[in-house]
């Protein structure tokens, strides 16, 4: 039998939570009684700086049942510091974690399908969609353009999976190897390595409450993606410049034989077309380039990526890391 944790971020998840809660709990005691999973498996409820009331939740639902542990962080880190602080909680005490967030999109019907790949031989094990049907067209658009660039950019991301994955005891301990300050578990873990398999599931409707994903943070997180695991876009930007430069010279020959030739006319559209161009492209350079110098910054600090406020465990835990 497999000791099982499930890891859960929660941000202002206030509403979704009791159901949450309530449908894991049910679905644990299954596997245990079909003896997949061990009776000592637990439920990791992290709450990432809410300002609802999510912690008294996580709270009330550990003292009510021993199968759950709740993490408070100091404040709001993000839902991928949320997610490894809460695997950090899990890192040594079970022989293999699920991530999955708490709106119950995260189909937990299919959780005995992970635990089943994972005793296979396989440390990492992803959820994966099976379909988008659900989304509205343009977030099925974006998604497709963002795995498409991200492969494009030579990173190894696996299309159609969140955050919703098995990782076994191995893998875990691989992972917290990697001490980026700037977080993109979906781009490391691949990375880490060990035999891997996939779940395929439908993803459900949100229970409850609002997306924490609005179309700003989305392009936030796709942008430090592919700035974290590509340096491709500053490529291009030299390649550009070559371009240009090239075009500048051939411009230039061009001018000075029409100048000799007696044909040469002021042009004030095409001169101010090329001043917009190309301080265009010289901003768009700047951005990039600033985006990579911003992220060397943050990682040069080491700055802790989390905090723990509390642990609600019979165990202690470190405050940091």
């Amino acid at each position: 039998m497999t000791k099982l944790y499930i890891v859960i971020p929660c941000y202002n998840e206030e509403a979704v939570l009791l159901e949450t809660a309530s449908r894991l709990r049910e679905k644990l005691r299954t596997l245990m009684s079909e003896k997949i999973i061990t009776v000592d498996s637990k439920i990791i409820l992290v709450d990432d700086g809410s300002n609802d009331g999510t912690w008294e939740l996580i709270s009330k639902i550990h003292y009510s049942d021993s199968m759950f542990s709740g993490c408070k962080l100091t404040r709001n880190q993000g839902h991928q510091n949320a997610l490894l602080a809460g695997l950090d909680c899990a890192r040594g005490k079970c022989d293999a974690v699920i991530s999955m967030d708490a709106d119950l999109q995260d189909d937990i019907e299919v959780i005995d399908k992970f635990v089943k790949k994972y005793e296979e031989g396989n440390e990492v094990v992803y959820g994966v969609r099976s379909s988008r049907k659900k989304d509205s067209f343009f977030k099925c658009k974006t998604a497709k353009i963002f795995y498409k660039l991200m492969s494009l950019m030579g990173a190894e991301v696996v299309s159609n999976h969140a955050d919703y994955r098995l990782l076994g005891s191995r893998a875990l301990e691989g992972l917290f190897k990697f001490n980026e300050v700037n977080l993109f578990l979906r781009g490391i873990v691949p990375l880490v390595g060990y035999k891997s398999d996939k779940v395929y599931y439908e993803r459900k409707e949100r229970y409850a409450g609002k997306s924490k994903y609005p179309l700003k943070r989305m392009i936030s997180f796709a942008l430090d993606g592919i700035t974290s695991f590509s340096i491709k876009p500053i490529k291009m930007i030299t390649s550009l410049g070559v371009i240009f430069v090239l075009v500048s010279g051939i411009m230039l020959l061009y001018s000075l034989i029409s100048y000799f030739t007696g044909h040469s006319v002021s042009g004030w559209a095409s001169l101010i077309t090329s001043i917009w161009l190309l301080g265009g492209l010289q901003l768009l350079a700047i951005g990039i380039i600033g985006e990579y110098i911003g992220k060397v910054f943050l990682e040069t600090k080491k700055r802790p990526r989390y905090i723990i406020e509390e642990f609600l465990e019979e165990t202690s835990f470190k405050k940091e890391s």
